[in-house]
């Protein structure tokens, strides 16, 4: 297992570095093929300027000196005087009936940034110069977009890569789904064995002592583990939504958890005298009930008030569960619901991440911190539609 491991991990951490190495080998062609496009543009431009030149000193020009100056190039072009006054612009966008010149002095100083100048220049016979002036240019369309295209590619890929990552991600979630489903159901098989002994043997026991309490709690217990095998059984398939008396279910779930509590725990059960019908599953809502009483009862110490609280409204179910515990601070509470968090020595942080997935998940709902009180006590709501 160990090389296994080690084998899967070299062979991501290989993909990793040969990912890495495409990047650099693409990024390192463009920067090459940049220079290359810029070697050719500055020869053009140079091409030009000695025609340009050439033109000076005999203005009747040849064919081929006209063509080079009608053609070359296509990157925006401005020739100035030694005192850098504008003399002709080319190739870009300017109406001089419009636009003052202030506008084309500040392309000027644009273009100035992009290329080192080009100079023309013509001297006489006797080596006085006569003419003095430079040749700026700015990069072409073709050129700047070319500057851009290593971050595109570096997007796409940042892309590609947050895609793959979700993917496998994903994958990886749905495979400990189906394992902790797997150990669930393993769990209620392994579980169900002996409590069907144990469900005979009470009916024995009934027969000769039926009028026993403690022999009618143990029963109620018994009742009590075959639900929760039966919760471990269906882990990982779809519950079914039920319309049911919710009022009837949280009656049943606080009467079991009260005789089994502390006497120092008071229970101040507020429930409609009506009853509510509304879809839900009552083996998952009795689930989460008993998470949030246990946790409340926890978060006391044993000792202190714990409420449940029911309440209709329009369109939705409002359940208050309240203790008057240690209560959370508001970091912690932003915390409670994600899996494996717990600040508890013991237990895995499942619980009320199941019951957030319960809620939420299978019955549409909203579960959640209300209010939290440093030495004073956790409110927690559960939000329930009436109808799906």
């Amino acid at each position: 297992m160990k090389l296994l491991s080690a084998l899967k991990k070299a062979f991501k951490n290989s993909w990793l570095l040969f990912a890495f190495a495409i990047v650099v080998l693409i990024l390192w062609n463009t920067n090459i093929l940049f220079k290359s496009l810029s070697i050719q543009e500055r020869t053009k431009m140079e091409l030009w300027a000695m025609a340009q030149e050439e033109y000076i000193k005999n203005p009747s020009l040849s064919n081929l000196t006209f063509e080079v100056l009608q053609r070359t190039g296509n990157n925006p072009m401005i020739q100035v005087d030694a005192l850098d006054k504008i003399i002709e612009i080319r190739n870009i966008n300017w109406d001089s009936e419009k636009q003052d010149s202030t506008a084309l002095y500040d392309k000027l100083a644009r273009i100035k940034e992009e290329n080192d100048p080009i100079l023309i220049q013509y001297r006489d016979e006797k080596g006085i110069l006569l003419v003095n002036q430079k040749l700026y240019y700015g990069d072409s369309a073709m050129l700047k977009k070319l500057q851009y295209y290593p971050l595109a590619l570096l997007l796409i890929i940042l892309l590609f890569g947050a895609v793959l990552y979700f993917v496998f991600k994903t994958a990886r979630i749905a495979e400990q789904n189906r394992l902790w489903a797997a150990m669930a159901k393993e769990t209620a098989h392994q579980i169900g064995t002996p409590l069907t002994s144990m469900m005979g043997w009470i009916t024995l026991l009934k027969e000769k002592h039926s009028h026993s309490t403690p022999l009618l709690e143990i029963e109620k217990d018994i009742e009590r583990l075959n639900l929760i095998t039966d919760r471990f059984s269906k882990v990982g398939s779809v519950p079914e939504l039920t319309p049911l008396d919710l009022v009837k279910a949280i009656q049943h779930t606080v009467s079991y958890l009260q005789k089994r509590s502390s006497e120092h725990v008071k229970f101040e059960i507020d429930l409609p005298e009506k009853e509510i019908i509304v879809p839900f599953n009552p083996q998952l809502i009795s689930w989460t009930l008993e998470n949030l009483i246990k946790n409340g009862i926890d978060a006391m110490k044993g000792k202190g008030t714990l409420s449940v609280q029911l309440t209709e409204h329009t369109k939705q179910i409002e359940i208050l569960i309240s203790d008057t515990g240690s209560g959370m601070k508001k970091e912690i509470a932003s915390k409670i619901f994600k899996p494996g968090f717990t600040t508890k020595n013991r237990g895995w942080g499942l619980g009320l991440s199941l019951a957030k997935r319960i809620v939420e998940d299978f019955h549409l709902g909203k579960i959640g911190v209300l209010k939290t009180v440093i030495g004073k006590g956790t409110s927690f709501q559960i939000l329930l539609n009436k109808s799906l």
